[in-house]
């Protein structure tokens, strides 16, 4: 009897033992799934019918290699729509495990504790560089030191100009070296009345702000510790007499986009993004056919060099996320993969946000694709140099908002040929009024 008493006791023992096992590998086998927040189109708002494409290829290599995982985005949202879907997630408490971030809501979301501090996950990652990245790309998602997100894809901003136009009168393109004057001389030579009816019909330059001017300047607008701006510096006065010298070129005559697109402008600021999807067949011939045209850096000022903004697509991680290990490892196949990356080149309009992709042969071919022979392909060393040395918007939450005043308030100094010095003056603390509220 005391021998059979052990026999059941010893069964009842193998099958907790089984059950237990059962319900570990059970567990280790449920299928994880991974919700990722993501836009339909083009990030940089030019024609984009291969969005989904490389997040597909990702997604398809990562199940693959993670067999237990399954990755799910909702598709069909707009860039338009995206931030206020994504609020309603984050509302609703099923924020995405990984998610792209808009320029306009990465300082918000960092604030708020929307985003997961990166820091300890990089610094405890050895296969992690981030040495690879471009500087810029990488400072875009950095927030008071800390870096909350990482970059996916850079449109850096470049100088449009019409060599056609150029040629005719006798002007070489300008090096990639070339400054304030060389511009306004350019300028000052082309603008003029080309069919004798005394009204002018030819111009230097359109669409070049203050900002553009101040950026190639060495001006430092914003500082980020005490939520300032400093407009009435000696870099940004100089900016704005620069370009009030400018605009006196034209005579009080308005230079419209029409005029550009009808080969009568030379120079035009302009996204890398554009830049790709103008210069390629079918686009190319809805847009600057009637001239050649190429992309050159900016004019540097006299305190400043030849640089312009960066524009990047983040991506980030929830704070709230389950699952912290699968979600850093599927941000860092987008953003630190060299064969993701090399598709942004394929399948895009932007660039790599690693420099070994960006430099490469490779991207540079798939550059050189869809366009005609004649055309010359933007040098990549060029383009690696513009996104290098190219600055980000300040981390300042009400940064564009501040800077929707400063252009209104630069404006009027402009079109009323206002006091640069006294003007700038009386703007900065109209902003910096509005940055405390």
């Amino acid at each position: 009897m005391g021998k059979k008493k052990y026999i059941i006791i010893a069964v009842i023992v193998l099958l907790m033992v089984i059950t237990v096992l059962a319900f570990l590998i059970n567990r280790g086998s449920k299928t994880i799934v991974l919700e990722f927040g993501m836009f339909a189109g083009s990030n940089w708002d030019v024609a984009n019918a291969n969005s989904y494409v490389i997040i597909d290829k990702a997604i398809e290599r990562f199940e693959r290699e993670h067999k237990n995982v399954k990755i799910h985005y909702s598709s069909g949202i707009l860039k338009e729509d995206y931030s206020e879907w994504f609020s309603r997630q984050v509302l609703l408490g099923t924020t995405p495990d990984v998610f792209m971030i808009l320029s306009n809501d990465f300082n918000q979301f960092a604030s708020l504790g929307i985003l997961m501090n990166l820091d300890e996950l990089i610094d405890n990652d050895p296969s992690f560089q981030k040495h690879e990245y471009f500087k810029t790309a990488l400072l875009s998602g950095e927030y008071h030191g800390m870096q909350y997100a990482l970059p996916y894809e850079n449109v850096p901003t470049l100088m449009f100009v019409n060599k056609t136009l150029l040629k005719k009168e006798g002007i070489e393109v300008p090096s990639s070296d070339w400054t304030w004057n060389d511009l306004y001389e350019i300028c000052e030579k082309v603008t003029k009345d080309i069919n004798g009816d005394g009204i002018l019909d030819q111009f230097g330059i359109y669409n070049y702000d203050w900002l553009d001017a101040a950026r190639t300047n060495g001006a430092v607008l914003f500082d980020e510790n005490s939520m300032k701006i400093d407009l009435y510096q000696h870099n940004v006065v100089e900016a704005v007499k620069y370009l009030k010298s400018l605009y006196a070129l034209n005579q009080g005559q308005q230079v419209t986009q029409k005029d550009f697109d009808s080969g009568n402008v030379v120079f035009m600021p302009l996204s890398f993004a554009d830049y790709r999807t103008y210069k390629t067949y079918p686009y190319r011939i809805k847009k600057y056919l009637n001239f050649q045209w190429d992309c050159i850096t900016f004019p540097a000022g006299k305190n400043g060099g030849n640089i312009s903004e960066v524009n990047t697509l983040l991506m980030g991680i929830s704070s709230k996320t389950e699952h912290e290990k699968l979600a850093w490892e599927f941000l860092k196949l987008l953003t630190n993969d060299e064969d993701i990356q090399m598709d942004i080149f394929r399948y895009s309009q932007g660039a790599s946000v690693l420099k070994k992709v960006t430099r490469s042969k490779e991207a540079e071919s798939i550059l050189q694709v869809d366009m005609e022979e004649s055309e010359k392909v933007i040098d990549n060393l060029l383009l690696s140099r513009v996104i290098e040395e190219g600055t980000v918007a300040p981390k300042i939450l009400k940064y564009n908002e501040a800077i929707t005043i400063a252009n209104g308030g630069i404006q009027e100094i402009l079109t009323y040929d206002k006091n640069v010095e006294s003007s700038l003056k009386i703007l900065e603390i109209r902003i910096n009024q509005y940055l405390k509220q």
